[in-house]
């Protein structure tokens, strides 16, 4: 008897490595990506707007599929769900690294998003059908961190990968990973579903949100070179205004939607999932075009760019979790307005750079960043969670982060938009491209430190301590009880 409860012990353990292994590789491909792109650009000879679809074309079938990708995994069993997210992003990873053409490329990433999105929401499911309540926040408290390294490291392990074997490699290396994470989880991993007696996927909330930010996304991206008065992008524009009105009202009116918009009837959870696409609509694209800035234009190697980040990454896992037990004592309104505005401070300092700047011109931005993105991000969470009540706490974690996908594909979309437009009037004035590039770029930070200052605003308007702001139960809060 003790060798079988010893056994289970381990089991539940062994289950979490598997996911957590799993989890890492997803996360890493957040980041790895973003310092290999001078050289993907260079091998394949694209654009900027090619570029770009290259990380929000993995970002986008991300955030669509993540609520799917969570209740398929209810419907059917989360670890078959979990098997097959894992199987599609392995083999679109080979096929990301033998990519030779931009349309390949690009296709490969969006499949990848795909299997990452049915991975990432059976990653928790799976924790929370293994682990007892009690040990249950330890377990999370592991993903948490796993991704947080995962995020941190990837800048770097990137810039190595790319200098020294090639950016292909930085796609390859998750090959055997994911055969070593198939093997694993087919033997540790128990099956759990969901054994409600009805389940039925919302494919009309599906299709009309996937058509809503696939055309504003593609819109964003092509208006610079299709103009931004063609029929085109202004009838993609209305389509996605279109279509986004049309899913708001589906959703209203399904019996099981998988996006649940009366959650937003709570002012503190309508805030946060706000505040968190702000906080992605006005960093992730930072990421994406300091290091083209870094390599392009300062002459960075690939390591060192990836280096470069490291101050940046290392604050926020050193301070994330200290902003989550703050939240807990004094709640998270002011902590999230104020990471939103150190965020803006950053934003603003990036946009003093110049084609001759040093290191010592980043840093303070890196610092600031760290800062401002930690002191929002767990707090942020803490406040989504607590203004929902337990049983739709997967619901609600589900849906922001959805909003935090949404935000950095379609941040990086705005901010090359931006860039783009900036760099062309630069060009018909006869500044030279770096100089035009750098005009662009300003132009671009300085509208995402206005969207971080409106985060700050948002936050300190709609949060409400985490004691107010949680259901009550039967009718009597729980301050109360």
């Amino acid at each position: 008897m003790k060798a079988r409860l010893l056994a289970e012990e381990n089991r539940k353990w062994w289950t979490l490595a598997s996911v957590a292994f799993a989890l890492f590789m997803i996360m890493l491909d957040n980041t790895v990506v973003n310092v290999a792109l001078p050289a993907i650009q260079r091998d394949l000879k694209i654009g900027i707007s090619e570029l770009e679809w290259v990380v929000t074309g993995y970002a986008l079938s991300f955030a669509v599929l993540m609520l799917t990708g969570g209740k398929l995994a209810d419907m059917f069993g989360r670890r078959r769900i979990f098997l097959i997210g894992l199987a599609v992003f392995t083999v679109s990873s080979l096929f990301c690294g033998l990519a030779g053409s931009a349309s390949l490329l690009i296709g490969a990433r969006v499949v990848q998003g795909a299997g990452a999105a049915f991975m990432m929401p059976a990653t928790l499911s799976i924790i929370t059908a293994t682990f007892p309540p009690k040990e249950r926040g330890a377990a999370l408290g592991i993903w948490a961190g796993v991704s947080a390294m995962a995020l941190a490291i990837g800048p770097l392990i990137g810039g190595l990968i790319t200098e020294h074997i090639g950016w292909n490699w930085i796609f390859y290396i998750n090959v055997p990973i994911g055969v070593a994470g198939l093997v694993a989880a087919r033997l540790i991993i128990r099956e759990s579903k969901d054994t409600s007696r009805e389940q039925r996927l919302d494919l009309p909330g599906l299709l009309t949100s996937g058509v809503a930010l696939f055309a504003l996304v593609y819109a964003l991206i092509e208006a610079n070179t299709k103009g931004w008065t063609s029929p085109l992008i202004l009838g993609l524009f209305a389509l996605s205004a279109l279509a986004g009105i049309a899913f708001v009202l589906l959703e209203l009116h399904q019996r099981l939607p998988m996006f649940d918009v009366k959650l937003f009837r709570d002012p503190t959870f309508a805030g946060a999932n706000v505040v968190a696409l702000l906080v992605s609509l006005a960093m992730f694209g930072v990421f994406f075009f300091i290091s083209l800035f870094m390599q392009n234009v300062l002459g960075y190697s690939a390591v060192r760019a990836g280096a470069a980040f490291l101050p940046m990454t290392l604050l926020i896992i050193v301070v994330a979790p200290l902003a989550g037990r703050a939240s807990d004592r004094l709640g998270s309104r002011w902590l999230m307005a104020g990471g939103m505005t150190l965020l803006s401070a950053s934003l603003f300092v990036y946009a003093q750079l110049q084609p001759n700047s040093s290191y010592l011109s980043l840093l303070p931005a890196m610092l600031l960043g760290g800062f401002g993105m930690a002191s929002t991000m767990t707090p942020m969470t803490a406040a989504a969670l607590s203004s929902v009540p337990v049983d739709k706490a997967g619901v609600g974690s589900g849906m922001l982060n959805t909003f935090r996908q949404v935000g950095g594909s379609v941040g990086i979309a705005l901010m090359g938009a931006i860039l783009a437009s900036g760099s062309k009037s630069a060009l018909a004035s006869g500044a030279t491209r770096v100089d035009a590039f750098m005009n662009g770029l300003h132009h671009a930070l300085y509208v995402s430190a206005v969207i971080a200052l409106c985060g700050a605003v948002i936050a300190a308007v709609t949060i409400r301590s985490h004691a107010r702001t949680r259901p009550a139960v039967d009718g009597v809060p729980e301050t109360a009880r």
